[in-house]
């Protein structure tokens, strides 16, 4: 997880948080024009270390703000659960 409070240059430096995460989330990003970070910027060189990996902008200032995330881990866990009933 970043905090756009960081800066968008964040994402560019790297790092096995941004390159392996399963999910790359990016936090507060009501707070970007108030520290002046891109959100385009910090996304293109999420992308660029990244690749296809997922990658999800939330603010919890915003009454939906972690919906994506909560999805994106529901449907991991069933995944997993899905294949842990394969194995046995």
């Amino acid at each position: 997880m970043l905090d756009v409070a960081g800066g968008d240059k964040v994402p560019r430096k790297g790092g096995p948080g941004v390159t392996t995460a399963d999910l790359l989330v990016i936090n507060k990003t009501d707070l970007a024009p108030l520290v002046r970070a891109d959100l385009s910027v910090m996304e293109r060189d999420a992308i660029a270390r990244r690749g296809a990996l997922p990658i999800e902008f939330t603010s919890l200032v915003e009454a939906e703000g972690a919906t994506a995330v909560a999805e994106w881990v529901r449907a991991r866990v069933a995944e997993w659960q899905g294949s842990a009933v394969i194995a046995r």
